[in-house]
């Protein structure tokens, strides 16, 4: 029996490779493109975090490292365009004589590319102080937090926050 041999090509030797191990190369590409995603997921989380803790500690101005220069924000306490007037609409609802702590969970992401839509739970409790004591809280707000989210040369940033109401408890002081 005459053992016939093929020869290929060397112009084609890549492509043989490439074809010969398509699923090795796929495989690695879904788990390339499955590792990026759940990159982007911690860090758009991660500044989904921030928020709360900028919030309750009055720390505003980590604002400009949470969103884009022309964010927006449409919350109970009113809207403003831009990271600066984002700032001072903050200052104005978290004043020092509250101590407010804001629970953040079930942060939904849906990537798209560069951009993303994402959805979160929130309550958020004001308790006034008074002569330096702590007192029981008097307003609880429960809502939804949506973001949209872009990636930018400094990495995610967000660039509109809406809160939507849904139950309150207490009145606002």
């Amino acid at each position: 029996m005459k053992k016939i041999s093929f020869v290929l090509p060397l112009a084609l030797l890549p492509i043989a490779a490439l074809a010969a191990c398509s699923s090795t190369v796929t495989d690695a590409d879904a788990e390339r493109r499955e590792v990026r995603e759940l990159l982007d997921h911690n860090h758009i989380t991660a500044l989904v975090d921030r928020i709360g803790h900028t919030l309750d500690e009055g720390a505003f101005e980590d604002f400009r490292e949470i969103y884009t220069a022309d964010a927006s924000a449409t919350t109970p306490g009113g809207t403003a365009q831009g990271v600066d007037a984002m700032i001072a609409q903050a200052g104005r609802n978290h004043s020092a004589d509250q101590r407010i702590q804001h629970f953040i969970s079930n942060v939904i992401i849906d990537l798209q590319g560069d951009t993303a839509a994402v959805r979160a739970n929130m309550i958020a409790t004001f308790t006034p102080v008074v002569a330096a004591t702590l007192t029981e809280p008097k307003y609880t707000l429960g809502g939804i937090y949506e973001f949209d989210a872009v990636r930018t040369s400094q990495g995610w940033r967000l660039s509109r926050v809406q809160t939507t109401p849904h139950w309150a408890i207490g009145t606002r002081f």
